[in-house]
């Protein structure tokens, strides 16, 4: 199965923030690699992504037809909000850096169900494959 990556929340965030999440590494050529491995774990591990993911179960509980995606955009948000300061974000900073995820996730679990199956799944279809 295939799952369409969003651009990642925590990409996202990082970017907006300014913040020194990223791992950097010189290579002997003077390049320089970076990797964000360590804050997506850190995104991926917060009991706020796992609210997300319980918020967009409940979304969908009556199936993708019935999703009130306003009511689901809200909910998102506040969440949203909640988390910023973890980040080191101001809570509309964060949800204005993340406010197209919302839809962008109600695309993704109605093109596939099995992204709600499990906590893996849904982060595989957000953050992208895990390694």
């Amino acid at each position: 199965m295939f799952l369409r990556p969003v651009l990642t929340l925590a990409a996202l965030a990082v970017l907006a923030s300014g913040a020194p999440a990223f791992a950097q590494a010189s290579a002997p050529d003077g390049s320089v690699t970076v990797h964000m491995k360590d804050e997506e774990q850190s995104w991926i591990n917060d009991p706020h992504m796992k609210a997300f993911f319980e918020t967009t179960k409940a979304a969908f509980a009556a199936g993708p037809a019935k999703v009130d995606v306003d009511a689901y955009e809200r909910k998102s948000f506040a969440i949203f909000r909640d988390f910023a300061p973890a980040m080191h974000m101001s809570p509309e900073g964060m949800v204005d850096h993340l406010k197209l995820i919302p839809r962008q996730v109600v695309q993704i679990v109605k093109e596939d169900p099995h992204v709600l199956d499990s906590y893996h799944n849904f982060v595989e279809a957000t953050f992208g494959p895990q390694g």
